[in-house]
């Protein structure tokens, strides 16, 4: 999960072909043993008295907890302007950034095993903990924000956050709701080889449902249930058709790289980002930009720094960069956090069981596939794909995943394998009902109806 330094002459170099864009791909692939797991949450900061959202400025403020990270912690800031927005760990382990509505994110550093990237988890709660608990500021995680409006979430400060969310309302109908009002947990994995990536990706794709109905955490809106469970999943259905889905081409014979590149490429621009500035060109072309054709910027032509930073604003499913982003996964508890990276480290990590899952999903169809992703916002576990419930294909692939995990043989302090990190995952399938239902029972019965009580009993 490395690659270029964002300021390298290789990084800054005009881009002439499609040739560098299927490169900077392409390098991702490394060999098996410097594969490594990156983990990334986001969780909603709360003010402890009122449960109100937490502002961007102020005495008990996004940009406080920030400071207090970087006071306490020794993280290095990063700053938009005169707005801090973001923090490094100076070691290189890791970042925290801000999602447009507040959202706290860990982009957690690449490391080994699943040991490693738990404690990482642990320490970074802990530390966050502790500067909001200063501040009287809580964190939440579940998949959608349960109680707050539109209208009551704050903004971030940061300059492509404008630009996407101008862009938002004139593409589908929840494209706000997700950048204001959703939380997610994702990891990162590496391939070994384009045949690697490929493999891996109709694997991820295919599997992503199931691993949404498992995870599935937000049932809450506006105070209410809002009919699904996971209602983070709903908001992705109905957001940018042109940058989200499924990619059925990606079952396609040939798929590759380059077939990547050609999508990415027909995926409409949000910016371009030059000497501190984030120039609004959405809705324009790459490939005019690639021609010196942008109508804002005539005559500038794109570098490796602006395919990676498109890249990033394309949201499917599973999303290609110089690694897989698996990204189905509403955020939830400790527990979580550690399972969602767990539970794909299993599957693509070892040979034999990505081979089984493969054997598992490699005949279903493009409506087999979106049928399964459609239905499980709904019905989460109970979702049927080709006669099976997803909560019949989430035992498949659990017993796969742990077979890889066992086969990995990393072995934490307590001698236990990676594998124990899967029990949560294989009690939510053995109960049958997801961490959203339980939330609902909670909310019908001792809760009363009062959703004030998410974040008393659920923060971390």
């Amino acid at each position: 999960m490395s690659g270029p330094t964002p300021d390298s002459p290789e990084v800054l170099a005009p881009i002439t072909d499609k040739a560098q864009l299927i490169g900077f791909l392409a390098r991702g692939a490394r060999p098996k043993e410097q594969w490594r797991i990156g983990t990334e949450h986001e969780k909603f900061p709360f003010l402890t008295d009122t449960l109100k959202p937490v502002p961007y400025n102020g005495d008990r403020s996004i940009r406080r907890l920030l400071e207090g990270m970087r006071d306490r912690f020794g993280w290095t800031p990063a700053m938009e302007g005169a707005h801090l927005i973001a923090l490094s760990d100076p070691g290189g382990a890791g970042s925290i950034s801000l999602e447009p509505g507040g959202q706290f994110e860990l982009s957690g550093a690449p490391l080994k095993t699943l040991h490693d990237t738990c404690e990482e988890v642990h320490d970074h709660l802990a530390q966050v903990r502790e500067v909001g608990d200063a501040l009287g500021i809580g964190f939440l995680g579940i998949g959608v924000s349960p109680k707050w409006t539109r209208a009551e979430t704050p903004v971030m400060p940061k300059g492509r956050y404008a630009i996407m969310a101008a862009y938002m309302k004139r593409k589908g109908n929840l494209g706000l709701d997700m950048m204001f009002r959703s939380c997610t947990v994702q990891v990162n994995l590496d391939f070994g080889s384009e045949a690697d990536m490929v493999k891996k990706m109709r694997v991820g794709l295919a599997l992503q449902p199931v691993i949404t109905a498992l995870f599935a955490n937000s049932p809450f809106l506006e105070g209410k249930p809002n009919g699904f469970r996971s209602y983070r999943s709903e908001i992705w259905r109905d957001t940018d058709p042109d940058r989200t889905g499924m990619l059925p081409f990606a079952f396609d014979t040939g798929f590759g790289f380059e077939r990547y590149v050609d999508y990415a490429l027909d995926v409409p621009m949000y910016f371009v980002y030059r000497d501190g500035v984030y120039h609004d060109v959405a809705g324009e072309s790459f490939r005019a930009f690639m021609r010196g054709e942008l109508k804002q910027l005539p005559g500038v032509l794109p570098t490796l720094k602006d395919w990676s930073d498109h890249l990033t604003t394309i949201f499917p499913e599973v999303r290609l960069k110089n690694y897989l982003e698996m990204r189905g996964a509403d955020s939830g508890p400790w527990r979580r956090l550690c399972a969602l990276p767990a539970i794909w480290t299993g599957l693509l990590y070892d040979q034999a069981a990505l081979d089984a899952a493969w054997d598992l999903v490699k005949g279903w169809t493009a409506v087999d596939r979106q049928t399964l992703r459609d239905a499980v916002p709904r019905e989460a576990l109970f979702a049927k794909v080709r006669g099976r419930t997803a909560r019949d294909v989430a035992r498949d692939v659990l017993s796969y995943s742990r077979a890889g995990l066992a086969r990995r043989g990393a072995k934490g302090c307590k001698g236990r394998d990676e594998s124990s990190f899967l029990e949560v995952l294989e009690e939510i399938v053995e109960a049958g009902h997801t961490p959203a239902d339980d939330l609902l029972a909670l909310y019908q019965g001792p809760w009363k109806g009062n959703i004030d009580r998410v974040f008393r009993d659920f923060a971390y």
